[in-house]
């Protein structure tokens, strides 16, 4: 599809991409760019790359397709490193889950001729770094595609044509609608995650750490979580920070009536409750984001 394609940041998402870019043959030449000259040479020695690249700037020489897949924290400086060695037709897109402060960062920066097509593949593990990455981590996930220009529609297929190809389904939707939708499906939990691993943690002295040796599999898989990239989910917290302080308003709201069902001995109320969310996990299974039989050690 490509000649040469630019990496930026070879962590779990970066390293998934550039070993399904070489296990699909998407391109001739796969560069990757990484501030880490330790995750480089893991790069290296795994192969993942045709070739490693410690300057940025020249690391996007030429590339018809370049990938930012660095923490939202970083587009800045990267962009601004980047933007004028980047040629006319090439593709300039991303991963990052907070996509109105993207596209408002990121088009303040580039030349005005730039391809610009922010883009967000639903997919991931609570793992981080190249050695975590797999070919298949995109196989039947979802990529949100957010155009900023509908001149760029040749480029916009493109780049949907190569998310097919690595695996994913491709869904179209405005900055602002993806980032409430992933406010409420991404991000919330992870916080909640975030939040009660850490009571557990500061429960841990009264309990004598019974929290972690009897750990049944709801707070098991609240660790998994909890356990992503931090410097990540920090700056998806600040920056998709309007939508998530909304959504935990209504969060919020909905504990406290659920803690009054339980004061109130409401058994209709709790057990409607439990059967809707229920409904929705096997939802969830049939759609084909998950399984139904136990996987705790799962990738996805």
């Amino acid at each position: 599809m490509f000649k040469k394609i630019t990496i930026i940041g070879l962590g779990l998402i970066g390293s998934s991409i550039a070993r399904a870019i070489k296990k699909k043959n998407l391109c001739k030449n796969l560069i990757a760019h990484d501030k880490s000259e330790s995750v480089l040479k893991t790069v290296l020695k795994l192969k993942i790359a045709n070739q490693i690249e410690k300057n940025v700037k020249k690391s996007v020489e030429n590339s018809d397709l370049v990938i930012i897949c660095t923490p939202l924290g970083t587009y800045k400086n990267i962009v601004s490193n980047i933007k004028n060695n980047l040629k006319k037709t090439c593709i300039l897109t991303d991963v990052g889950s907070a996509k109105i402060y993207v596209t408002q960062v990121v088009s303040k920066l580039i030349n005005r001729n730039t391809i610009w097509i922010p883009a967000h593949p639903i997919a991931g593990t609570e793992q981080s770094g190249p050695r975590a990455g797999f070919a298949d981590l995109f196989k039947n996930r979802w990529c949100i595609i957010t155009p900023t220009n509908k001149k760029n529609s040749s480029y916009i297929k493109k780049l949907n044509k190569f998310w097919k190809r690595i695996g994913c389904k491709v869904q179209y939707m405005s900055a602002e609608h993806h980032d409430k939708v992933m406010a409420i499906t991404s991000h919330i939990p992870h916080l909640i995650a975030y939040n009660i691993v850490g009571t557990a943690a500061n429960l841990e002295k009264d309990t004598k750490s019974e929290v972690i040796k009897y750990s049944a599999s709801g707070f098991r898989d609240f660790t998994r979580i909890a356990s992503s990239d931090p410097i990540m989910w920090r700056d998806i917290a600040l920056n998709n920070r309007k939508q998530i302080l909304h959504m935990l308003d209504k969060f919020n709201s909905d504990l406290k009536n659920l803690k009054g069902a339980i004061l109130r001995r409401d058994k209709n109320k709790l057990f409607k409750l439990f059967s809707k969310t229920r409904k929705i996990r096997q939802a969830i299974v049939k759609a084909g984001q998950d399984i139904s039989t136990p996987n705790f050690g799962r990738k996805n």
